[in-house]
């Protein structure tokens, strides 16, 4: 079996709560690793994802791992999407960004 795994960085804006992690998690950068397998019997190469994991950070902040975690990448990407959409919100809230154009004000 051929397994190749990708990492990649994404960075919440504010603190974010995944399932299959006790805690809520600060805002920062995480690193989180994608392994997938090679499907076998195909003409052309194609991957079945097996495995997400994120590393999370030591409580005091430092960039030590503390704990790997395994998450669904489904829940990961709308979590993502809603730190998004909520900074977005919050700064049309605040009166932060003009609400007719989006510059800021």
């Amino acid at each position: 079996m051929t397994v190749r795994t990708s990492r990649e960085i994404v960075t919440f804006t504010r603190p974010f709560y995944l399932s299959g992690i006790d805690e809520m998690q600060p805002a920062g950068p995480y690193t989180v690793e994608t392994d997938e397998e090679l499907l076998p019997g195909l003409s052309f190469p194609a991957y079945r994802r097996i495995a997400s994991l994120i590393f999370l950070r030591s409580r005091r902040g430092g960039s030590v791992v503390e704990e790997i975690a395994n998450i669904d990448p489904l829940e990961l990407q709308a979590a993502l999407e809603r730190d998004a959409s909520l900074h977005t919100l919050a700064d049309y809230h605040s009166g932060y960004l003009d609400q007719n154009d989006g510059r800021r004000i």
